[in-house]
């Protein structure tokens, strides 16, 4: 009897133990200072337009370059865009240092208590040409076909795979400037409603449906692993 006590701590102990043990691993995610470079664009890419760009780091490791304020989708999600740098020597100049260019890109999903950070893929969505605009894990954009001649009111909810909202807007504008599919859709809220105004005509769309679970805990073993 004289045992029991002692018995009773070492097993207290091990389940703290235990407990400890498959706690999970706490992240830090940050930004880093703003930095402006020169982005080339237009047909002959000869005009240049300041980007403010900015590290993500994750536990003080730079996993990306982003550009503009995240958007938070949860307390404990945010999305945020892309930028990156791309090597624009030619060929017959690839015995000579890389020649670094900024580039915009697509969206990041970033999980603050994972420390996951996913690229997110938005169909017939263009990075020169779509001009997104989030609302809760909503995001709106005019999409653009793979041959460049059709545009599409888009919309696309995190956590799905298809589109909430395809619809053919008509023939995507020849223009070579950024952005210029459209401009930027615009939310309201109760009902949920989108619109789209290309060429200065207004559409809106009634968006339906709620709120999907977008926690993805996949990479958990990864961490544990490392």
């Amino acid at each position: 009897m004289r045992n029991y006590p002692l018995i009773s701590w070492l097993a207290l102990l091990v389940s703290l133990t235990g407990t400890a043990a498959a706690a999970p691993k706490a992240h830090v995610v940050s930004f880093g200072k703003l930095t402006v470079v020169k982005w080339f664009v237009g047909l002959d890419e000869k005009q240049a337009v300041d980007l403010k760009v900015r590290a993500l780091y994750v536990d003080g490791r730079q996993k990306e370059f982003t550009l503009g304020p995240p958007h938070e989708v949860t307390d404990r999600l945010f999305v945020v865009r892309r930028a990156f740098r791309l090597n624009d020597a030619l060929p017959d100049e690839s015995g000579s240092a890389p020649k670094w260019r900024w580039e915009r890109g697509g969206w990041l999903m970033v999980d603050r208590l994972t420390g996951r950070v996913a690229i997110i893929d938005l169909p017939d969505f263009d990075t020169y040409y779509s001009a997104p605009n989030w609302y809760r894990d909503y995001v709106a954009y005019c999409g653009v076909s793979d041959d460049g001649k059709k545009m599409y009111a888009m919309v696309m909810q995190l956590g799905r795979r298809k589109p909430v909202l395809k619809k053919l807007l008509g023939d995507a504008p020849d223009d070579d400037m950024p952005d210029s599919a459209c401009p930027g859709p615009v939310w309201q809220r109760q009902p949920a409603r989108v619109s789209f105004a290309p060429d200065g005509q207004k559409v809106t769309y009634s968006v339906r449906g709620h709120a999907v679970d977008v926690v993805n805990d996949s990479d958990n073993e990864d961490e544990a692993s490392e």
